[in-house]
């Protein structure tokens, strides 16, 4: 199914929905070492990059109606930092802003779907009314801002063709759920608040998929079977002690459920386990990306990730800023920085993905990414729902000589 990425990053969506049956016409990144990073994989044929056609450009300049009819989704992560609980908060007013660009895609487009994800501080109370702002643009995507119309008046336009309910033109019908990267089997905390968009006129429903990890199925596998330490080798006598206040959550876990019955959340160990060991000033010739970073600290608030739990949110800050998010606590209490591959580990990229540039640079790009399994999830179930959509339309006109495009489609 064709489609193109929007303000692709390092490429953790696009390798995400690429998996889940989608085919990048375009792939569209404006910051040259991102590019660098997709280019550098894209030659090589990695993770379903080698077909991919990628622009470096500001996408203010770029013209979505070439792509009109020929393209059936549209996904992407549009920049984050104006609405990051660990930015500035700039929202609306933020220059860096672009979901102004990522309707006017939809506007231009008219695809199936669409996909758009972005950090959790979107849901903020202070943007709660900009946040309504951007789900009514993409539901009416046609009603368009006009000359210097205040956003909010030109809300309270979309809030008058959303109550007339006579609106005919382009619409789509939206949802929105914030998602825990952990309950999807990412060895990491990361809260990401995915935005859906099905044209209404296909007639078919979506809803966000069920979690298939859960922190209890660990404990009970840790602290229940010891199946966890088993599967890793851990000695009894080098296992820890269970932690405080376990003992009445496993009894209430045996009480009320039994054994659980999803997957267990993975955790850092999981996700890193098999990399060699390193020293310091070591790298390893054998797995790229990854060599050790010296400098590491910890201090009160900041104390890394525990090996046997999923990983802090991994930030894009030189250091883990606000602090600690990016490094990993060792056995004594110390510190070390993760690698560069495991941080990419954690977020679920494949193995053969590269970063082209320095440990910063590349921290950066991932600590701005999408976990890839994360995105391979939610956007298999959304392909699903268009492919229904596909066969209620094939089905319909069946023997039928009107166009596609004039078939009006009853909802299921």
């Amino acid at each position: 199914m064709k489609s193109i990425e929007l303000f692709a990053g390092a490429g953790g969506l696009a390798i995400g929905t690429s998996r889940a049956g989608f085919r990048h016409e375009a792939v569209i990144e404006w910051d040259r070492d991102a590019c660098n990073t997709l280019r550098l994989n894209a030659h090589a044929g990695h993770g379903h990059a080698g077909n991919w056609s990628i622009h470096e450009c500001d996408i203010a300049g770029y013209d979505f109606r070439r792509h009109q009819g020929s393209l059936e989704f549209v996904s992407g992560g549009p920049p984050c930092q104006p609405f990051s609980m660990g930015g500035k908060h700039g929202g609306m007013a933020d220059k860096r802003n672009m979901f102004p660009h990522a309707v006017r895609a939809v506007r231009e487009i008219e695809p199936k779907a669409f996909l758009f994800e972005n950090v959790k501080g979107l849901l903020r109370k202070n943007f709660a009314n900009y946040y309504s702002y951007i789900l009514h643009q993409l539901r009416y995507p046609e009603v368009s801002r006009t000359g210097d119309e205040e956003w909010t008046d030109h809300l309270a336009r979309l809030e008058s063709v959303e109550t007339s309910g006579k609106y005919k033109g382009l619409c789509y019908n939206v949802v929105f759920r914030l998602l825990n990267a952990a309950d999807y089997g990412v060895p990491q905390h990361r809260w990401r608040v995915f935005i859906v968009g099905v044209r209404s006129d296909l007639g078919v429903s979506f809803s966000f998929p069920n979690k298939t990890h859960e922190e209890d199925a660990l404990l009970y596998d840790q602290w229940v079977t010891g199946e966890y330490w088993d599967h890793h080798q851990v000695p009894k006598r080098e296992r820890p002690s269970i932690p405080p206040g376990i003992h009445r959550r496993l009894e209430a876990l045996n009480a009320l459920w039994g054994v659980p019955q999803l997957n267990r959340w993975q955790t850092v160990r999981d996700a890193i386990d098999d990399l060699p060991s390193l020293g310091m000033g070591m790298s390893s010739r054998k797995i790229e990306n990854h060599y050790f970073n010296p400098g590491a600290r910890s201090y009160p608030g900041h104390t890394g990730s525990s090996l046997d739990e999923p990983a802090k949110a991994l930030k894009a800050g030189d250091h883990g800023v606000p602090g600690g998010e990016n490094t990993l606590r060792v056995g004594d209490g110390s510190v070390r920085y993760f690698t560069v591959r495991e941080c990419a580990r954690i977020q679920t990229f494949p193995d053969e993905w590269s970063f082209a540039s320095s440990w910063t640079e590349s921290m950066r790009q991932l600590g701005n990414a999408v976990p890839v399994q994360l995105a391979e999830t939610v956007a298999a179930h959304l392909k699903r729902t268009i492919d229904r959509a596909t066969l209620v339309v094939d089905r319909v006109l069946v023997g039928s000589t009107i166009p596609r495009k004039s078939k009006a489609i009853s909802p299921l």
